[in-house]
């Protein structure tokens, strides 16, 4: 014998009731002699558990009870002759009855027991297994309604109760000894005490009525029927990482459950793992589909098992207009129409002002669907009561489904999340009341994008992907492929998170591979198979290929690249940067970069603007973020100036502790560039602006390190012969440090909206005092932080740091 399950959808309307009676007749007349369980219609246990709990604070229920008497009677109507309607009715009005006492009992009361709820939810079960019981009568005479709690015992952990096997099994038996020759449908989900007390088996009890039923039996299957085509993803034709699970083993059908997939619950599966019997999972409304096969030994896996299925072309057709608004009968006239002609309507959603109807069908329909529109509706649009019905083409309908949405929170949100996050505009939705699908109509242009990036929203355990555009590959830009080519393996197992970087692009070649570009070889592919480079084009290439997921990485320190900022924000792309030109520009760039990044839902991430590796921007926007006030910010930015005057001391001269420090990489070809301070005030600028406060370049104050002469040397040969005769300056400054105990610092500091940066010489109770190396400090006093100012410290400069920042940003954009 074989056990038939199906869930709420599979019964939850007329139609799919007749999908399910037809499964079951199929199998009942080739001789598999099944047993079928069911559950409560879609919606209806929510309901029954809302009712109660409205019940218990003395909320009115009768609307609710009205909905779910209407839902079945709707059923008896359409799938039972007249003449054998009545006995079905009377008895489903007797049940109605029933739950309207006890939960008046509950309304006196204003209390509500588990004993209680699990009474009031056993109606679901009992509702929709005799119904569907009639229904089959009368094409099978053997159909018999079973109540499971006259046979299922358990002890009184109402709400989850645990199953007393011995006895159960007993009953079981000697129902099936008895009705051997019937086609029993039996209500899933519900048992009883040894008091005959109503109790429930929990989440997933239908799966678990089966599963009991099934082990007892000795069942050569249990086959749970829903709504999906089993372990199945997206389309492999769009969805490189998609694919069908055609066989599972017990154990990993577990694991999946817990890793999101519902449309089998664990426990579910103890039975039959007892006994090994095998359990598939089938689509009600795809019943040729083999389905999922789950069985004691198979390959392991770690996916989900909802569903994202697409529709690739059709068209909308919009109907608006006030003849609409009130009219009874409008939809069922326009409908009707469209039925009786053979056009198959795809999704439709209505206006709640009934001002407007929007409705999909297949391309090939729709001018037929406008023309018989316009003829059946002439006098209204005569009268200007409707407009003419206006066709979209191009587009493409995208839905999730899923069993157990209706459990999950947040589906909704994560659907629309991960469209919005990459430009894709919704044209229509469409939810069913049920929450077991979700569609939108988006462009057909969107639909590969749309369908990868739900994809990795939905299915974190097949690694969300991101595409990456990396401009500049100098030593951050070279580090940064090294690390990720090292942390690939580590990224995939520990943060979920796969990092294809795509295109890449320096000042002479540019190359592109939506497979990867292979990092171990990049300078050798880019160099033999690269075209040249041009920034105009590699962008719009890069907006043109539409992916998902995309980040723009700018790795230089030109000022060409942020022109382009804007458009690619725009453009739903991501931004992580380590050049700070953008930020530390006119106040009005920086003001609209993080304006247009908010608005289209992506990230702007720059890290390494300030503190090469350090954490200085993250921890400053967390202090806003909180709601902390910012009193001072004092730093040291710059790790070449940091080098140069730690080490600027005993018998050393700053000629050549300078020198030195470009031997060894830190500075600049030109360390002007460094001495300056420009670098450093791009930084400050950066963080006061970050702070709250509107300022420009101009308005900070930037005390000089370097003596006019050494500045307006007009070589790098002359800069160091001017540094040489200026020693003297230079000695004094040290002498000074050395008498009064004091270290040379040059600090940046911002307080009440003025930013100043200045050589100072600080005591040891300064929280600068102790820094060493090339190391980089930042003290932050705030509201919070005002005795004990939060410091942060460490490298500031150099490529791996720097690339570890760009790395870090990287992956909070994934994340």
């Amino acid at each position: 014998m074989k056990i038939l399950k199906f869930g709420g959808t599979s019964v939850g309307s007329a139609a799919s009731i007749k999908a399910v009676l037809s499964i079951v007749k199929k199998s009942y007349n080739s001789g598999e002699q099944p047993l079928v369980v069911l559950s409560a219609m879609s919606g209806v246990t929510n309901l029954l558990c809302k009712m109660a709990i409205d019940a218990s604070e003395g909320k009115s229920f009768q609307e609710d009870l009205a909905l779910i008497e209407t839902k079945h009677f709707d059923v008896i109507k359409a799938l039972i002759v007249v003449r054998h309607q009545n006995p079905v009715f009377t008895k489903l009005k007797l049940f109605f009855n029933e739950i309207e006492e006890l939960l008046q009992g509950i309304y006196a009361l204003r209390e509500l027991s588990e004993q209680s709820k699990d009474l009031i939810v056993s109606y679901g079960e009992r509702c929709s297994t005799f119904m569907v019981s009639k229904i089959s009568e009368q094409d099978l005479e053997a159909s018999l309604f079973v109540d499971a709690s006259h046979y299922i015992k358990t002890d009184s952990h109402f709400g989850h109760a645990h199953v007393n096997d011995q006895l159960t099994e007993q009953l079981v038996k000697s129902l099936y000894l008895t009705n051997n020759d019937k086609l029993m449908f039996v209500t899933g989900f519900i048992a009883s005490n040894e008091n005959g007390r109503m109790t429930t088996l929990g989440r997933g009890g239908s799966d678990y009525t089966a599963a009991i039923f099934g082990s007892i039996l000795n069942a050569t299957a249990i086959e749970i029927w829903t709504d999906v085509n089993g372990m199945l993803t997206a389309d492999p034709r769009i969805v490189k990482k998609a694919f069908s699970l055609p066989v599972l083993s017990y154990t990993e059908a577990m694991e999946l459950s817990y890793f999101g997939a519902k449309v089998i619950y664990p426990p579910t599966m103890i039975p039959a793992f007892l006994k090994k019997i095998p359990i598939v999972i089938r689509n009600t409304f795809e019943p040729d589909f083999a389905g999922t096969f789950i069985q004691f030994e198979s390959g392991k896996t770690t996916l989900p098992i909802k569903g994202i299925s697409s529709i690739g072309e059709i068209s909308v057709i919009n109907l608006s207009g006030s003849g609409m608004i009130g009219k009874s009968g409008f939809s069922g006239r326009l409908f009707t129409l469209l039925a009786r002609e053979q056009i198959n309507v795809v999704l439709i959603t209505q206006s709640s002002s009934e001002h407007s109807i929007t409705f999909a069908v297949n391309p090939e329909d729709a001018l037929r669907a406008k023309s018989l529109i316009e003829n059946e509706f002439e006098l209204e649009i005569q009268a200007n009561k409707l407009i003419n019905p206006e066709i979209e083409n191009d587009l493409s309908v995208l839905a999730i489904v899923g069993e157990n949405m209706k459990k999950t929170p947040g589906m909704s949100g994560r659907l629309f999340s991960s469209l919005g996050r990459n430009g894709i505009n919704v044209r229509a939705i469409a939810q069913g009341s049920s929450e077991y699908n979700i569609s939108v109509i988006i462009s057909k242009n969107d639909l590969s994008k749309a369908l990868n990036a739900v994809h990795d929203a939905f299915f974190a355990e097949l690694k969300k992907t991101l595409y990456v555009f990396n401009l500049g590959t100098g030593n951050i830009g070279s580090t940064l492929f090294k690390q990720l080519e090292s942390q690939y393996d580590f990224l995939l197992s520990k943060n979920d998170l796969e990092i294809k970087v795509v295109g890449i692009s320096n000042s002479k070649k540019m190359l592109f591979n939506l497979d990867g570009i292979d990092l171990a070889n990049w300078d050798s592919e880019l160099l033999e198979q690269g075209e040249d480079a041009d920034l105009a084009v590699f962008v719009e290439r890069m907006k043109g290929f539409n992916l998902p997921n995309c980040v723009f990485i700018d790795n230089t320190a030109s000022r060409l690249p942020s022109s382009y900022y804007e458009g690619i924000f725009q453009s739903n792309i991501s931004i992580v940067t380590c050049n700070k030109i953008a930020n530390s520009g006119k106040y009005e760039q920086y003001k609209t970069l993080r304006e247009t990044a908010h608005k289209h839902g992506v990230d702007f991430f720059y890290e390494t603007n300030v503190g090469a590796g350090l954490p200085i921007v993250r921890v400053l926007k967390d202090l806003m973020l909180s709601g902390d006030r910012i009193v001072k910010i004092e730093a040291i930015l710059s790790g070449t100036i940091s080098y140069i005057f730690n080490n600027f001391k005993d018998e050393a001269s700053f000629y050549d502790v300078v020198k030195q420090a470009q031997a060894l990489g830190y500075t600049e070809p030109d360390p002007r560039d460094d001495l300056g301070g420009v670098d450093f005030m791009r930084k400050m600028l950066i963080l006061a602006r970050d702070a709250g406060y509107p300022i420009e370049a101009e308005d900070v104050n930037l005390g000089a390190i370097l003596p006019e002469s050494c500045l307006k040397a007009d070589s790098v040969e002359s800069f160091y012969e001017e540094l040489k005769s200026e020693n003297s300056y230079f000695e004094a400054l040290k002498e000074k440090a050395r008498l009064e105990n004091k270290v040379i610092r040059y600090i940046g500091k911002l307080e009440d909206g003025i930013v100043s940066i200045s050589v100072q010489i600080v005591d040891d109770k300064h929280p600068f005092y102790a820094l060493s190396g090339s190391d980089n400090i930042i003290s932050f006093t705030t509201e919070r932080y005002k005795e004990r100012p939060l410091v942060v410290k460490g490298p500031g400069a150099g490529a791996e740091v720097t690339a570890a920042g760009v790395f870090a940003d990287l992956v909070n954009v994934g994340a």
